[in-house]
């Protein structure tokens, strides 16, 4: 893949990764139904008053994730044209051509050019989820979808941009991923039913191993259990691995389960739950991550 592909994908990947802030702090803001039912208009309209900050954050994340549908079917467009000029995906650089060996192990799983694909399909899945999620007033189920399928976009963008084939992922990498992924879904399951504040205290809920209390305690509850042992799981595959991507997820874990205590301490204050999205993205993102490394 030439540099420039690769900028590109990384630009994608980037935007994507602030998307999803942006996304984070609509729905902490209250902001997502600012525009009304309209999409993809705001309240009607192409460039709507904003005079309301409901509707500014609103209208922004709906820009950004034009700017991001841009970039991504602008990478797919490009990864299409590579592969006519070269057959394979692989461009000839002034160096001269460049030489794919593949990894001795098992089958190859990923092809940028292909990754590319699969990014601008995991976009109309994600735009048709915006729309669903507006038409619908908001509801948990959607709007979680709509957070893992822009989490897949990320990860797989962050596939495209290392430019490289690569061969399945070891075990211990695998459930990394799913780990992180589902401790991410169930995340955003406890902040859109509400039970952010069902367990107060940190590290246990309202001061109990086993909240006996109603079942947003315990969705909150199962939520950093998972957290937990996502930070002791990475703990071991880093001493494991050693491999520097597993450590700077480690520190992250730590960073998250930090923000998170003084988030519930403080009673969710806005930035915080802002914060806390960042860093988790920022986990998933550092697993992708660590985990492509492992295949080289």
């Amino acid at each position: 893949m030439t540099p420039s592909f690769t900028r590109l994908a990384w630009s994608a990947a980037a935007c994507t990764y602030l998307l999803i802030i942006l996304g984070a702090i609509v729905r902490i803001t209250g902001s997502g139904m600012e525009c009304g039912e309209d999409w993809p208009l705001c309240n009607g309209r192409l460039l709507p008053p904003l005079d309301d900050l409901g509707t500014l954050i609103e209208w922004n994340h709906r820009l950004f994730a034009a700017l991001v549908s841009i970039l991504v079917v602008a990478l797919a467009g490009y990864a299409w044209r590579l592969r006519r000029e070269t057959g394979d995906g692989n461009r000839e650089t002034g160096n001269g051509p460049i030489t794919f060996h593949p990894p001795p192990s098992s089958t190859v799983l990923h092809r940028p050019e292909r990754g590319a694909y699969v990014a601008a399909a995991l976009l109309a899945v994600q735009v048709g989820l915006g729309a669903v999620t507006v038409k619908l007033e908001l509801p948990p189920w959607t709007v979680i979808l709509h957070l893992g399928t822009a989490m897949l976009l990320l990860a797989t963008l962050i596939l495209v941009a290392r430019g490289r084939r690569v061969a399945p992922p070891s075990r211990a990498g695998l459930w990394a991923l799913v780990l992180g992924f589902v401790t991410v879904l169930l995340g955003a399951l406890t902040a859109n039913l509400g039970a952010a504040s069902a367990c107060l205290g940190f590290p246990l809920c309202n001061g109990q191993i086993v909240p006996d209390g109603n079942y947003l305690q315990y969705i909150h509850w199962t939520h950093r259990l998972l957290a937990y042992t996502l930070f002791g799981y990475t703990l071991w595959w880093a001493a494991r691995t050693r491999r520097r991507a597993a450590w700077t997820v480690v520190a992250l874990a730590i960073l998250q389960i930090t923000v998170a205590a003084a988030m519930v301490l403080l009673a969710l204050p806005q930035p915080l739950q802002a914060l806390h999205v960042a860093v988790g993205a920022a986990v998933w993102a550092g697993l992708v991550v660590a985990v492509v490394q492992e295949w080289y």
